[in-house]
């Protein structure tokens, strides 16, 4: 993947909102990508007393998860810890290690929120938008929203709604564990980006780049 140049990268929450603002238009909800060979998953550590970023990146082959690269890259947490501008504070690192792969990824599942962001720009949007590749959000926790109790069956899935707005998905990857939080990052439609993520979840709650990424993002 070329370098994104990051010019002006914010330094306040005002200029992070700002840049949500911004940019949030530019994301396409549709499915908008030919065939996808290798999904990445994308996580992140801290390091030295959460001073230092330890971004990861995992990419496996497309439909049998077999490890085909994965790169590291880190970098000062400049940007504080906010909720709601956490790609602030990440998306620099994980841009490094993404430039760092020797194959460009077709899809990336990224450890996080898309659409299900209060102002619709969370890290999955804001990664996709930079890179342009088709981005999907899933996260292990709930930041907005809220849905229906779902069946305890793997597959099912409410939707996710906020303001009469839906804004992802609560889907269950697992019989009787609990959900993961799907949202649309950038160029893939809901119902896709749920197909992806539970073909890419055939064991465990967590899809299997999500959890190799986790690997090499809390590794030494």
């Amino acid at each position: 993947m070329k370098p994104v140049t990051l010019d002006s990268w914010p330094t306040t929450a005002r200029a992070a909102i700002a840049v949500q603002q911004g940019l949030r238009d530019r994301v396409v909800r549709r499915d908008a990508f030919g065939t996808v060979r290798f999904v990445a998953g994308l996580d992140v550590g801290f390091e030295q007393n959460d001073t230092v970023v330890r971004a990861a990146v995992a990419v496996l082959s497309y439909p049998d998860l077999r490890t085909a690269d994965q790169a590291v890259a880190r970098r000062p947490a400049d940007f504080p810890y906010i909720p709601g501008l956490l790609s602030f504070r990440e998306v620099p690192a994980l841009l490094d290690a993404l430039a760092r792969l020797g194959r460009e990824p077709d899809l990336l599942l990224c450890d996080g929120q898309g659409l299900a962001h209060p102002r619709r720009f969370g890290l999955a949007c804001h990664l996709g938008v930079l890179t342009g590749i088709p981005s999907i959000g899933v996260a292990k926790s709930l930041l907005i929203g809220e849905h229906e109790p779902l069946p305890a069956r793997r597959g099912a899935w409410r939707p996710l709604k906020h303001r009469n707005e839906v804004i992802g998905a609560a889907l269950r990857t697992r019989d009787n564990v609990a959900p993961v939080y799907v949202s649309i990052g950038h160029r893939v439609c809901l119902e896709t980006a749920m197909h992806f993520v539970l073909a890419c979840a055939p064991r465990y709650r967590l899809p299997e780049p999500a959890r190799a990424a986790h690997r090499l993002a809390s590794g030494p």
